[in-house]
């Protein structure tokens, strides 16, 4: 075999080895922002929801319950992703059975964006014009009702922003992840393109995820349009 047909061969089992290696990268990445977005958005939504109605001029009026849980939001959201990780390392691992893995992963990751996308849907529905609240009461709505036929579905557009950009900072925090094998395209990069010096590896992985923020930003733009009737 000649040296030409040698390197040739090196090449193409590396760039091989490579792609194998993004392929598998980008599933687990979308597997964990996928599963932690949906827990998040499951939970995150309730939160917001709570939050506005105990809040001052709303239905359940609660300064001190407001007070109390308000605190806690903002406690959680104070702390760094990669302490939070570290932090509820134990939590993780009873839930899951360990700390290790892109699974494990999803804990953190919904536990840090619960409190963040709570506060960013109760600010959503505040956008909500009191007029509208004020003539479902009078018709005789319940709260519950008031709730899910006018603020929600008028907070829609907005809602969908604010998803896009909890789906957006998910793609980050997985990105994070991989610092202490929570796997993805951040495990990647650290593994290969950081530890091993491969800038092939750590530029891929930055595009890739470049690539997955875009499209997200794309149909979050595009679903808020849809549902914007204003």
């Amino acid at each position: 075999m000649s040296e030409s047909s040698f390197l040739n061969f090196d090449f193409f089992n590396n760039f091989s080895r490579m792609s194998g290696l993004l392929w598998d990268g980008t599933l687990e990445t979308l597997y964990m922002v996928f599963f932690a977005s949906a827990v998040s958005i499951i939970f995150g939504v309730p939160l917001g929801v709570i939050l506005l109605v105990t809040s001052k001029g709303y239905f359940w009026e609660s300064p001190n319950f407001y007070r109390i849980l308000g605190t806690i939001v903002n406690a959680l959201r104070s702390v760094p992703f990669i302490i939070l990780m570290v932090a509820i390392i134990p939590f993780t691992k009873f839930l899951v059975g360990s700390s290790i893995g892109t699974t494990a992963a999803i804990v953190p990751l919904t536990v840090g964006t619960i409190p963040f996308l709570g506060r960013l849907v109760e600010t959503s529905l505040r956008t909500v014009p009191t007029g509208l609240i004020e003539a479902a009461t009078s018709m005789g709505a319940s709260p519950w009702q008031i709730v899910r036929r006018v603020l929600i579905p008028e907070a829609m557009p907005e809602l969908i922003q604010n998803f896009t950009i909890t789906v957006i900072l998910l793609i980050g925090y997985s990105a994070m992840a991989g610092t202490i094998g929570g796997g993805g395209l951040g495990d990647l990069a650290i593994r290969y393109g950081y530890m091993r010096f491969r800038a092939d590896m750590m530029i891929s992985t930055v595009i890739i995820l470049i690539v997955m923020v875009q499209v997200v930003q794309f149909i979050g733009d595009l679903l808020s349009r849809h549902f914007d009737h204003r």
